[in-house]
């Protein structure tokens, strides 16, 4: 007879039975190691996403034998499903910032060998913002769990462990776009990694990596645009059209503190709240990354005041003049557009990318708003890795 017996390491516990080649175990890892075996079986990613799996299948013995060979499949099982860390580096380059008056440093962190596989070019993320840090992006790291991909994250001048400047508060001749590009040109120097990598931005982060790209770097090889908006004129009518869906007393409230100067209120924040908890990341409680990412806005604003405004929605900085719509036809490099559903970066918003780079795809996640990574993570991370791993084509 054939008898499939299941085991669950950790606090989930799942059952399931199946006919397979007899005599043969199968150990089936959270991290989708074998695919197949677990579409056989019927599993959906949520329930293996965070459970680990033996499958001990004997013709000739019983089941109460069967447990005579448990503590070798567990013992193999232990050291396959814990396998070495991830290698992870951490490291400040030195900026030049001209108008500074001080030294200046930009942190970076490398998940994975930098240079350990030529056919692996590292991924540098652009965080968002901008104001925030980068440990919203850190789960791009199963990326290179997945695929080897090194991982590349870093916190822009301003923003969490690099260099703070508060000192620069309102000035909008300090905080330019041309200071950032210049600041990733640096790390990429510093890393040598100028001669081949792929760029993934979220929100502002994709305005930058798109800045990037139009300049067309020999080295960069693929472009990753998440919910980025090719202008932000009409970023700041999708925000409206947004807005006028939240409950009308919410509305009011947001009207009348923009319209007093008094953004800085608890009511007002509050308000703001409604908004992001449809449009920004539906889950809830949001995910500790993200709270991490606005609690440095909270410690230190200068970046995003200066160069944004109040809110996502409100901006009075000069961002909202940004556009990249005479500019976004000369990106040549292949590129992949995301966005969600209810999304910040609403279709208008993302639109003149598809109309304008010659070799683009656009995937939009049903469930998802503007923090895709966290709200459809599985699926994401199988669009972004299917598209930086094969060739592209149109």
């Amino acid at each position: 007879m054939v008898t499939a017996v299941s085991f669950s390491i950790g606090s989930q516990i799942k059952k399931f039975s199946t006919v397979v080649h007899p005599l043969s175990i199968l150990i089936v890892s959270h991290r989708n190691r074998h695919r197949g075996i677990c579409n056989q079986l019927n599993l959906t990613d949520a329930a293996f996403h965070r459970s680990l799996f033996i499958i001990a299948v004997t013709r000739h013995c019983p089941l109460s034998d069967i447990s005579l060979c448990v503590p070798k499949v567990v013992a193999s099982f232990l050291t396959m499903s814990n396998p070495a860390p991830l290698k992870t580096t951490e490291g400040e380059v030195a900026f030049n910032v001209p108008g500074a008056d001080k030294p200046c440093k930009t942190w970076y962190k490398i998940i994975g060998d930098l240079h350990g596989s030529p056919s692996r070019r590292p991924l540098v993320a652009l965080h968002g913002g901008p104001g925030v840090n980068h440990a919203y992006l850190l789960v791009l790291s199963d990326l290179t769990e997945r695929h080897g991909i090194p991982l590349v994250v870093y916190d822009q001048i301003g923003n969490g462990n690099s260099t703070h400047l508060p000192e620069k508060m309102g000035d909008t001749t300090f905080w330019t776009e041309q200071l950032f590009l210049d600041e990733l040109d640096n790390l990429l120097t510093h890393l040598a990694i100028k001669d081949a990598y792929d760029i993934i931005g979220h929100s502002w982060g994709g305005m930058l990596g798109s800045r990037h790209a139009s300049m067309n770097p020999v080295g960069l090889k693929r472009l990753i645009l998440a919910s980025t908006p090719a202008d932000m004129q009409l970023w700041v009518k999708s925000q409206n059209e947004l807005r006028a869906q939240l409950p009308e007393d919410v509305q009011a409230v947001l009207d009348q503190h923009e319209k007093d100067g008094t953004t800085e209120s608890a009511e007002y924040q509050a308000a703001v709240g409604v908004f992001y908890s449809k449009f920004l990341c539906r889950i809830d409680p949001l995910p500790e990354p993200v709270a991490e990412g606005f609690g440095w806005i909270q410690k230190d604003p200068t970046v995003y005041l200066t160069m944004n405004g109040p809110s996502e929605f409100y901006i009075t900085g000069p961002l909202k003049d940004w556009s990249i719509l005479d500019d976004a036809g000369k990106i040549q490099t292949p590129t992949l557009i995301l966005n969600g559903r209810y999304d910040e970066a609403q279709d208008i918003v993302v639109a003149p990318f598809f109309e304008s780079i010659p070799r683009v795809k656009w995937v939009t996640f049903a469930e998802s708003s503007h923090m895709i990574h966290f709200e459809e993570r599985e699926r994401y991370m199988q669009v972004v890795g299917d598209f930086l791993m094969s060739e592209f084509k149109l």
